[in-house]
C-alpha cells in the first residue's frame, strides 16, 4: 500500500532558539490561512515569530513554484511543529571559584502548507 503525500514542508534546522519558548508561538498559527498566519507572525514581538515566519514563508513559496496553479488565498498551514535540536554545553562562572553548566538550545523548525479543501481547483475537478 503507498502513501500518498500531501502538502508542501520546509524545514529550518540548527536554529538558536529554545523549543520551549517557540512552540507557542507555533500554537497561535497553526491551522490559519497563510496569509493570516503570516500577518500574526509579523505583528509578534517574539524571536520566534521570526524564524517561524521565514519557515513558513519557505513552504508557501515551495507550493506556489510548484506545477499547479496556487494562490496564496488557497493556502493553509496544516502541520507546524518544533523539535529540540542539539545543545551547546557552555561553562558559566560563578562566585568562590564555582562553575554552572549554560544549555544553549537549538531546535528544528517544520512546516507543512496545504491547498484549502474548497479552494476553485478542487470545485473544477468535480
Amino acid at each position: 500500500m503507498k502513501v500518498e503525500k500531501t502538502g508542501y514542508r520546509a524545514v529550518s534546522r540548527y536554529l538558536m532558539g529554545s523549543p520551549f519558548k517557540i512552540r507557542p508561538v507555533a500554537d497561535v498559527v497553526r491551522r490559519k490561512p497563510y496569509t493570516e498566519a503570516v500577518s500574526i507572525l509579523e505583528n509578534m514581538p517574539n524571536k520566534g515569530a521570526r524564524l517561524i515566519s521565514k519557515t513558513v514563508k519557505s513552504a508557501a513559496s515551495n507550493a506556489l513554484s510548484g506545477n499547479k496553479k496556487l494562490d496564496e488565498d488557497m493556502l493553509y498551514v496544516r502541520e507546524i511543529y518544533i523539535d529540540e535540536g542539539p545543545r551547546l554545553k557552555r561553562v558559566w562562572f560563578r562566585g568562590r571559584g564555582r562553575a554552572d553548566m549554560q544549555l544553549k538550545r537549538m531546535c528544528h523548525i517544520t512546516v507543512v502548507v496545504d491547498e484549502t479543501v474548497n479552494s476553485p481547483s478542487k470545485k473544477a475537478e468535480k
